[in-house]
């Protein structure tokens, strides 16, 4: 065990063994792990959010929506970060904007 620790030890006095091509090489990895989890986890999460913006910035009165707890109701008033959702009639709830997940289409 010992002997291993001389041999990873590197060469007397401190000298680098391989210079700027070794540090090079110990930093592509990290690069290469930063592609990955741009592409798979960042890029679609950032696409995600803003769509979900943009569904927001075009709701209007009339629409038929689904919030994010599941509840179904047509938007019957918004006031800037309120969304006030009629889901029964004459029966009106208040929730906030961001929490409005999808639009629905009409029942037939």
């Amino acid at each position: 065990m010992l002997g291993l620790a001389f041999a990873m030890a590197g060469q007397p006095g401190g000298a680098p063994q391989g210079g700027a091509q070794a540090a090079f090489m110990n930093i592509v990895p990290l690069i290469f792990m930063f592609a990955i989890f741009y592409f798979l986890l960042i890029r679609p999460q950032q696409k995600k959010a803003k769509e979900h913006r943009a569904l927001l910035d075009s709701l209007k009165k009339g629409d038929l929506v689904v919030t994010a707890a599941g509840i179904h109701g047509k938007v019957s008033g918004i006031d800037g970060d309120v969304v006030t959702l009629e889901i029964a009639p004459g029966i009106n709830i208040k929730v906030g904007k961001g929490y409005i997940a999808s639009l629905t289409k009409a029942d037939k």
